[in-house]
């Protein structure tokens, strides 16, 4: 990137070879990436329960992937055109192009748009229930999260989860529209409870930064112990959650009871007041794992079983 400036304003101008990173940054292709794991182990898991074939339905399959991979990236261009402000005080996103001026407004409303309009066409045409839920995870995530609870309340991370259990329920509705069967009502259970606890580890880890930026996060308006508690009661909930998926598969359970154990005693056995932000940081990294875990042995589980059947 070369600045020129003319006048006394600045202006911007840009390497062809900084426009992928920029437009990678812009449209936070890291939440992307592990939104899609999400989404993958809802459309496995449907592949398994109708019995459906993987081949036969690879035009949804794909049309489903780079759809939900458009709308998500539309939700975190919005996002970022909206916290500028915020994100301009804090360390983590203050290189964000959307802050350093790479990406003005008209651009990055422009590109947010078109992605979003693409991203529903594609899974429009998968399955139209996909768009539907595609559409309303963006729509939670820019209104009542990002332009609302963010700000004013300590339940922004409760709410934001709403969006966040959606991926799941896009990569179902690729396959099937039909909701009434427990196996993606655990997924989606599983979504909502393990998002806060990641979040929270955020929170604690960017304790200062989120406190200069004003943003009401659990730790910085009711401390560290409430946040600690509030973590642990999260983390026993996702616990007895793993049941959830026992009528599906023992397997899937015990694997998924046991990392959600790990992930328990991890937290409790390390907590420290003094070392805090190691304690968070330790609960981030694992908290990735465990997700991580857990949607890959029910993507492979039902893949592989439905092969054996």
């Amino acid at each position: 990137m070369k600045t020129l400036n003319k006048g006394s304003q600045p202006k911007i101008e840009l390497e062809y070879s900084s426009i992928p990173k920029m437009f990678f940054d812009t449209i936070k292709v890291g939440i992307i990436k592990s939104n899609l794991i999400a989404m993958l182990a809802g459309l496995c898991l449907a592949l398994y329960v109708f019995d459906a074939s993987f081949i036969a339905n690879i035009v949804p399959i794909i049309l489903s992937v780079i759809g939900s991979s458009l709308i998500i990236g539309a939700a975190g261009v919005f996002n970022n055109l909206y916290d500028r402000d915020i994100d301009a005080i804090m360390e983590r996103t203050r290189t964000r192009p959307t802050v350093t001026g790479q990406v003005d407004t008209k651009s990055g409303l422009i590109l947010g748009i078109t992605i979003t309009v693409l991203g529903g066409i594609l899974l429009y045409i998968a399955s139209p229930s996909a768009a539907v839920f595609g559409i309303l995870g963006l729509l939670l995530y820019v209104f009542p999260y990002t332009m609302w609870t963010k700000r004013t309340t300590i339940y922004n991370t409760e709410v934001g989860s709403l969006s966040g259990a959606v991926p799941p329920l896009i990569g179902w509705a690729a396959i099937s529209p039909e909701l009434g069967h427990f196996e993606i009502w655990a997924l989606v259970v599983t979504m909502l409870l393990w998002q806060m606890p990641h979040f929270y580890g955020i929170a604690i880890r960017r304790f200062d930064e989120y406190k200069a930026a004003g943003v009401p996060m659990l730790p910085v308006v009711k401390g560290i112990r409430r946040t600690y508690i509030q973590t642990n009661v999260y983390l026993v909930l996702l616990l007895l959650s793993s049941f959830l998926f026992w009528p599906l598969s023992p397997f899937v359970a015990i694997v998924a009871f046991l990392v959600s154990l790990a992930w328990l005693i991890l937290s409790v056995a390390t907590f420290d007041r003094k070392e805090t932000k190691k304690w968070s940081h330790r609960m981030f990294i694992f908290s990735i794992n465990h997700i991580t875990i857990v949607f890959l042995v029910i993507i492979a589980y039902s893949l592989i079983a439905q092969l054996v059947r």
